[in-house]
């Protein structure tokens, strides 16, 4: 599957999965060491198409024709100061958006906050959507992590590859969800460093193969 498939593919199931709905959220992947391949801007899962896709470079020239997603710079931020990622996805999704809202990081509540790279799953500080401040915001809050909210807007996600990034995104609405409910009952029982740090090394060898003998 080419890199404009993946793309398309991504867009279509976040909005099966009902992260995405209508022209919020975007999608890209690394191309090379020094340019990006990103959806549109203004565009709904019903019009989407590889063709759509605009490819620029990290620095923000146009390298095919049309109009890139208005949050372009955030993703060309994050290719910039972390190499190893080669797709970001950014959804408004239901729980995400409201738990951002409150500008809430999601502490170590449940020992899966450790799949996302620390013991808490950061918000980033507030900055207009689109904007060069955001972008930096996004990387302070990503930085550790693979995942993070956006204080009143919405979360992304990073991976090495975009199935990756995607079921990174599922999952964070998932826990994002339950935080949401569980504050319903009041303030949860946080995890220790201690626990977490034993979680972490579980999550060193989880879904690996037991070793014989």
């Amino acid at each position: 599957m080419t890199d404009r498939e993946q793309i398309v593919e991504a867009y279509l199931r976040l909005d099966r999965e009902g992260l995405n709905r209508g022209s919020s959220g975007n999608v890209s992947v690394r191309r090379g060491s020094d340019g990006l391949l990103i959806s549109p801007t203004g565009i709904d899962a019903a019009r989407i198409d590889t063709a759509s896709l605009v490819e620029l470079g990290l620095d923000g020239r146009e390298r095919s024709a049309g109009v890139p997603s208005s949050e372009w710079q955030m993703h060309a931020e994050i290719y910039r100061h972390f190499p190893e990622t080669h797709a970001v996805v950014h959804t408004h999704s239901d729980a995400c958006v409201a738990l951002a809202c409150q500008r809430m990081d999601i502490p170590a509540f449940h020992y899966m906050v450790a799949g996302y790279g620390g013991n808490s799953i950061r918000c980033a500080p507030y900055a207009t959507f689109g904007s060069a401040a955001l972008a930096s915001n996004a990387v302070v809050a990503l930085e550790g992590r693979t995942a993070c909210l956006l204080s009143n807007h919405g979360m992304l996600s990073r991976a090495a590859n975009l199935p990756a990034a995607v079921t990174t995104a599922i999952k964070l609405e998932t826990l994002a969800r339950h935080y949401w409910m569980t504050l319903q009952l009041g303030a949860p029982t946080l995890l220790s460093d201690a626990e977490m740090q034993e979680v972490h090394e579980r999550y060193k060898v989880y879904g690996r193969a037991r070793m014989a003998g």
